[in-house]
């Protein structure tokens, strides 16, 4: 079996401006119109002052910096990534519309013979204060040599 595309200690880094139409258009997507996401007026009688973004938003530029890892491999591996999902996930601090985010992902431990990679995400604004965390497991699925036949690909 083919060692992991990726190693110990790989990193990228993904960044945005997180904008209003980024924030409606999630909004539609997830279904969670929730106020503190679209009701400025509401929002600028909390602690907050202002529409903050989305939490699960921030996962999707995590996933985003993973693509972006992904995208550095070798044509020719014999491997390919899927995520199995998100650990340790915390917001620390609000993400607020104008805010330029700038996710950290890097490879944090390697499993090869499970073939799985744990990578570690932090997520920090343009002040540089850390305003999420989680940890995303792929998983390293063989590509098949021969004809294709349905496999069972579960965790």
């Amino acid at each position: 079996m083919d060692d992991l595309p990726v190693r110990l200690g790989d990193v990228v880094t993904f960044a945005k401006t997180v904008g209003e139409t980024d924030v409606y258009l999630f909004a539609g997507i997830s279904g969670d119109f929730g106020t503190n996401h679209i009701n400025q007026a509401h929002m600028e009688k909390t602690p907050y002052g202002a529409r903050i973004a989305h939490g699960a938003m921030l996962l999707a530029f995590v996933s985003a910096a993973s693509t972006k890892l992904v995208e550095r491999l070798p044509a020719n591996h014999t491997l390919t990534p899927v995520n199995l999902g998100y650990d340790r996930i915390r917001f620390i601090e609000a993400v607020y519309i104008g805010d330029t985010i700038t996710v950290t992902y890097k490879v944090n431990a390697i499993d090869t013979q499970r073939l799985r990679a744990t990578c570690r995400a932090e997520i920090t604004n343009q002040n540089g204060a850390l305003v999420a965390v989680a940890e995303n497991l792929l998983k390293w699925v063989p590509l098949p040599t021969g004809p294709l036949a349905p496999k069972d690909c579960r965790g």
